[in-house]
């Protein structure tokens, strides 16, 4: 456990979906930064694993700005595409992040797999690793899931990245068709926060 209190905090990410989410989850004392501020671009991320990832983030953003760093790393495994996109989910959006391209690459692989996979369930998750570091020295590294299916076409404008796609366990429809408030009380994200807020 951390010995001083953050009282400022930097939020790893260039993505404006995942920093509007993390923000409103954190408490109200904590001022926050963002990487647009220092103009920092992300890091390569060479893990094998979105704990890895988000830990390069959180100790690279660090030490750029001497600030306490929570970054996250997250994306949605399918089952029936042998757990893909998993950590490369941002990298199927290419590099201007454009998530309709990503979700088309997805129904475009599971026709590859079963022209017929729409007359199946198909099983995925959401996976968030949320890492706090100071400099090059690891905090904390903690994961939430949250499990659900693809849905047969894209539903529902609000969320961000595979959200349109996502239907969680128990519910009818997408992250994207959800209201922000229900969505972040559902999702990966918050199920990782509530295993790291003890260090905030």
């Amino acid at each position: 456990m951390l010995k001083q209190k953050i009282y400022k905090l930097l939020i790893g990410t260039n993505n404006k979906g995942k920093l509007r989410e993390i923000k409103s989850l954190l408490p109200k004392n904590i001022k926050i930064h963002s990487t647009s501020e220092f103009n920092l671009k992300s890091p390569p991320e060479i893990g094998k694993t979105f704990e890895e990832n988000s830990l390069i983030k959180s100790k690279y953003f660090s030490k750029k700005t001497g600030l306490f760093c929570l970054a996250d790393d997250s994306g949605l495994e399918i089952d029936f595409l042998d757990k893909g996109p998993g950590i490369y989910s941002a990298r199927w959006a290419g590099r201007h992040g454009d998530f309709n391209k990503a979700i088309k690459k997805v129904y475009r692989e599971l026709n590859k797999k079963n022209k017929n996979w729409e007359k199946k369930k198909i099983k995925a998750r959401f996976i968030c690793a949320l890492s706090i570091s100071y400099l090059n020295k690891k905090i904390a590294c903690v994961v939430g899931k949250v499990d659900g299916s693809i849905s047969h076409k894209p539903k529902g404008k609000n969320g961000f990245g595979y959200d349109p796609i996502f239907i969680p366990k128990r519910s009818k429809k997408t992250f994207g068709e959800m209201k922000p408030s229900k969505k972040y009380k559902l999702d990966h994200r918050f199920k990782a926060f509530m295993k790291i807020k003890k260090f905030l």
